[in-house]
């Protein structure tokens, strides 16, 4: 039973940590005294089932701490899941939250295996390196969705670490050892290889979703019927059915982001394709505000911030970027979304009642459609063709 330490409480860092706490002694840290109040009650602050059901069902070795030396006290591994927001000025990912970690560790000179899981530009693994020449920092890239973090934890797709050594094997084993899959491959490569994986892989889902949303683009406008042809499309094996249910654009914490950056490791690389993806989603988004103006409406209901069922998470949806369109042509908005407890948002009305929303909006835009929307479909806006995420 080995002694890890998880730094942040996200989605990576608390699925992370209910990961390793049936078989190993986990301690999270976090400077939010509001989740760690939360996890110190068994409660998740952010919303996955399967979390939950750990936090309250399981048999786990978990506690939660705001102190850093009793975090960092003894510990054999130390998982770093802090936030890296993309930074618009610098066209770089926002590192300074890991810096501050990695700072720390060295100044009590830790002995602990350092994990790297937020995202990261490539290189920085090595850069760090050779900044903290005594410690061990390795980069372990994750590949999860939200609401569904730990599940992805548990059944992975594929464990990727970045250090070819004896404790990059230990690192695999570790999160074999942990998963609940029977047959996972486990890939060591160099850290920048494995920070590129991470960029590319998020990339390649977004190039996905700009894809899908440009067929159906291209059929709104002729008249076509979008779902035959995708459907038809993706039963070419090579294509898949999967992971092409039209939307207002890719959103959430991981994909603008990711793709920004790995634009910005492109510098001095002829590319054309990144830049497109980029530019895709604006104009993804560019077309929905247009069709929507296109039907005159006077009070347009917002139904969701968050990206998709099963989430909480507001960052970055694409139907903040619907809302600016529409609010910069003088649109009225009002919003239903029950996970946000402020009577505002950008400027506009926040309902708490969805039957006043229902009643108020002209026009109701959601990204998904659920069955809160069956009864007023005639007012519903959305490209949803397969209802799921």
């Amino acid at each position: 039973m080995s002694k890890i330490t998880v730094v942040g409480t996200g989605y990576v860092g608390l699925s992370n940590a209910m990961l390793f706490a049936e078989k190993h002694e986990v301690t999270a840290l976090d400077i939010d005294k509001h989740r760690v109040n939360l996890l110190q009650q068994l409660k998740s602050p952010i919303q996955d089932e399967l979390i939950e059901q750990y936090l309250t069902k399981k048999n786990i070795h978990f506690k939660v701490t705001m102190d850093q030396h009793e975090a960092y006290a003894m510990a054999d591994f130390i998982i770093v899941a802090t936030p890296t927001n993309y930074d618009e000025s610098t066209n770089y990912f926002d590192t300074s939250s890991i810096e501050q970690v990695l700072a720390h560790l060295s100044e009590i000179q830790s002995k602990s295996i350092i994990i790297i899981k937020s995202t990261i530009p490539v290189g920085f693994t090595a850069k760090m390196q050779n900044q903290y020449s005594d410690l061990h920092i390795v980069f372990a890239p994750e590949f999860l969705r939200e609401g569904k973090a730990l599940f992805d934890n548990l059944y992975p797709s594929r464990i990727v670490v970045g250090e070819k050594s004896d404790v990059g094997e230990t690192i695999g084993l570790l999160f074999k050892n942990s998963c609940l899959k029977d047959d996972v491959d486990v890939l060591l490569m160099d850290a920048t290889e494995a920070e590129a994986v991470k960029l590319f892989s998020n990339t390649y889902l977004a190039m996905r979703v700009a894809y899908f949303n440009e067929l159906d683009s291209y059929c709104a406008l002729r008249g076509l019927n979008s779902k035959d042809i995708i459907q038809a499309v993706g039963l070419d094996p090579r294509i898949g059915s999967h992971y092409n249910n039209p939307s207002f654009g890719y959103g959430g914490y991981c994909l603008p982001k990711d793709t920004k950056q790995l634009l910005a490791n492109y510098q001095d690389v002829p590319q054309s394709l990144i830049s497109a993806i980029i530019q895709s989603n604006t104009t993804r988004k560019d077309f929905i505000a247009e069709e929507i103006l296109k039907k005159s409406p006077k009070v347009v209901g917002i139904y969701r911030l968050v990206m998709k069922a099963g989430s909480d998470n507001f960052r970055q949806s694409a139907i903040q970027g619907i809302m600016k369109r529409l609010k910069a042509k003088g649109i009225e908005l009002v919003i239903y979304e029950p996970a946000l407890h402020e009577g505002a948002f950008y400027n506009s009305k926040v309902l708490t009642d969805i039957h006043e929303f229902k009643a108020t909006a002209d026009i109701i835009i959601a990204n998904r459609i659920v069955a809160d929307l069956d009864d007023v479909l005639d007012k519903v806006y959305t490209r949803d063709l397969f209802g799921d995420n």
